[in-house]
Parts: structure tokens; sequence; C-alpha cells
């Protein structure tokens, strides 16, 4: 029986996780899938009651489980806490401990809110990118780091570090994923200046030697983000580092109109993974059922997809979703003021998808 584990979170995460849970809980039942669902603790509700950003018991269950869904983490109630003590560490340290090495971003771009974008509909129009981004090396998690010296002459440092084997196994993932869709991967990197990324080039060459039906090409990161404002669609699959992809999946996800509504996957060499919308906690919207809940919904497809081995259910949350976008409904953050647009909030968005699912 495939075990889930429900990691709410902070700000608008509970909000989010109630309607992602009601439409999996739909699809547990109409697809017959034998999924059972455990809450724990995540980031700041976590601190508040235990004192840890990630407790024990939360990374244990997570690690015994079959996937993971996590609403968001953070708010400014913690900003004052060490470091190490912060909500986001929680999110790090659960996809070491899962060893979440590949995190997968789509960006799609429905037809019906193509008008949503700030770029031009006919530069967004029919986007179909797919990011992938390392997940737990590079300069987020390369040792030594810290901040040394006496006040007024401190020096802040981190390394970023990868070694070939990390490069490779994500590189076979891209290029994987290439294979699957129209067998073109960018790998995005600075060669040109980070020795770091010299050898992260090198092995992404060599792995191409082993699929010579994908066109790979190399890009350097600054221009790898100006090109994704100009022409995204230039692009099918992406693969870069933790830090390039943290900030280049944020950018493709404005492409699409809003970063509500793009899922993540983030996935261990077993197929576990961990499961979450791409945008934050938005703690200023948090309790007024103003949260786009559909990233999470979507988030849902992509853990039957590739934790559940479920296409079946994880496709008919997909075309629910299309169905409620093409009726007109829209939370406000996706809301372009066209005509037969209808705004709702965030429980009758997850109420619209639970009927297009019937």
């Amino acid at each position: 029986m495939p075990n889930i584990i429900l990691l709410s979170g902070d700000g608008i995460g509970p909000e989010i996780m109630a309607e992602a849970g009601r439409v999996l809980d739909r699809v547990n039942q109409q697809h017959a899938l034998g999924v059972s669902t455990e809450q724990c603790l995540i980031g700041g509700a976590a601190i508040d009651a235990t004192g840890e950003p990630l407790p024990e018991e939360t990374l244990t269950k997570a690690k015994n489980s079959d996937a993971v869904l996590l609403g968001a983490v953070g708010g400014p109630k913690w900003d004052s806490l060490p470091m190490d003590k912060r909500p986001e560490k929680g999110l790090l340290k659960i996809r070491a401990g899962m060893d979440l090495f590949a995190n997968l971003r789509p960006a799609l771009l429905y037809p019906e809110l193509a008008s949503a974008s700030t770029l031009k509909e006919e530069v967004v129009s029919g986007l179909d990118l797919l990011i992938v981004r390392e997940l737990i090396g590079g300069i987020y998690f390369g040792e030594p780091r810290g901040i040394e010296g006496e006040p007024g002459q401190r020096v802040g440092y981190n390394t970023d570090r990868y070694s070939e084997p990390e490069i490779e196994r994500i590189g076979r993932i891209a290029f994987d994923a290439a294979m699957a869709r129209d067998k073109k991967l960018c790998s995005v990197d600075k060669a040109n200046v980070l020795e770091v990324t010299v050898l992260w080039r090198e092995v992404m060459d060599r792995l191409g030697q082993e699929y010579p039906e994908v066109e790979l090409s190399h890009m350097y990161v600054d221009n790898a983000a100006m090109q994704l404002v100009r022409a995204p669609k230039q692009f099918d699959v992406m693969v870069t580092g933790n830090l390039f992809g943290d900030i280049l999946s944020d950018a493709a996800a404005m492409l699409t109109g809003s970063i509500g509504m793009l899922p993540s996957a983030s996935l261990n060499s077993q197929k576990q993974g961990l499961y979450e919308p791409c945008h934050g906690s938005a703690p200023d919207i948090a309790g007024q059922d103003l949260a786009n809940p559909l990233a999470t919904i979507l988030s849902v497809s992509m853990m039957l997809l590739h934790s559940l081995n479920a296409p079946k259910a994880a496709q008919a949350i997909e075309d629910a979703v299309k169905s409620v976008l093409a009726s007109g409904l829209r939370t406000k953050d996706i809301a372009t003021g066209a005509s037969g647009e209808q705004i709702v909030g965030c429980r009758a968005m997850g109420e619209a998808v639970l009927k297009a699912l019937n």
C-alpha cells in the first residue's frame, strides 16, 4: 500500500495542501490506488512545536514513505532565528536526507493563460519547457562555508563544489528526459569563469556521446537568463546546477503567467520523491482564501506519475485542471480581466477541480 507523507508547512501551505489532499483522496478512490496518508511537521510549524525545522520523526517517516507532498515553508515570524534553525533549513535537510538530487520543474503555458504572462503572447504561446536542476550539491551544500572575522572586517564565503559522479547522475536524468520529449538538451553553466562548471561541461559532453539522438548545446547562465525572456520556446530541456537552476526555474515560472501554476518533483535514484509547488509560503495572503492551489494539485499529478506509477490518475488530474481553466475560473494571481473570467478563492478552485474529476 503506497504511503504518502503530507507536509503542510507554513503560510498558505495548509490551505493549498487541504485542496491537494482532497484531490488525492478523490483519485485514490476513483482509481483504487490504495494510498494512505500521514501528516507530519516541517518548517516554521515544526519549529513552533519542537524547536527544530525538520524533526527527526518527520525525516524518518519521509525516508520510509513512497513519496512526500509539501506545501511551503518560511515566513517573517522566523527570520530572526539563527541560520541553522530557520524553516528553510528543514527543506534543505529533507532534500539531503532523502538524497533528492534531481529537481524537475516543468514550465507549461496553458492556452487560456497566455495573456497572463508579462511577455507578448506570440513569445510564450505554446511554451513547454522542462528545467532539470541538481538539488543537493553545489554552493548550497558545499564546504567550507561561513562568516569570519572581527565586526566591520568580516568575510562571508561559500564553496561551489561538484564531483563527476554528481554531475553524471543529474546529466543522465536530463538526457533521459530529453529522449522522452523533443531530444534537445541545453546545459547551462559559467565555464568561462568557474572551474566547477568547466568540469560540468566536460561531463555533459562525455554523456552526450551515449545519447547520439539528443542535440546537446551549452549556454552561459547569463545568456540563458536573457534567452528565457527573449525566446523561451527555443528550449526543450535545460539542465544546470543548484544555484543557477534555482534562479532560472523561477524566471521560467513567470513566463507561464504565475508561479502559482507550476508544480515540481524532486527525485532520488529509487524514484522516491518530494513534490511541491514552485511558489513560496506567501505569508501576506495566508488565511485569506486567496492562494492558488493548482500548482500543488498538479504536484499530486507529478507524484502519481513518477513515484506511484499511476499515469491514468495523473492524467485525470491534469485534464481536470485544464477543464477548470477552460471554464474561465481564475484565482486572483492568474486573472487577466478577460471576458468570461470568474475570480474564485483557494477553496472554490479546489472544489472546481473535484467536480471536474467527476
